[in-house]
């Protein structure tokens, strides 16, 4: 279970997007979950990925830029 004060997470290993390509393996702010299911991560500005929800893990500790 994600805790509701922290934001920051990475995906696994072999997470691919919605469209079906691999997402780097790094840290990524969680802005939210659609009705669909997806959350939306965004590791900046301008590159963000929808992906499973259950293709992620928090990252205790770390502030993602």
């Amino acid at each position: 279970m994600f805790s509701a004060d922290t934001y920051n997470f990475e995906v696994q290993p072999g997470t691919r997007n919605h469209k079906g390509y691999f997402v780097q393996e790094t840290a990524y702010k969680l802005v939210g979950i659609d009705q669909a299911g997806w959350a939306l991560i965004c590791q900046d500005n301008t590159t963000c990925h929808y992906v499973d929800p259950d293709n992620l893990h928090e990252v205790l500790g770390q502030t993602v830029m």
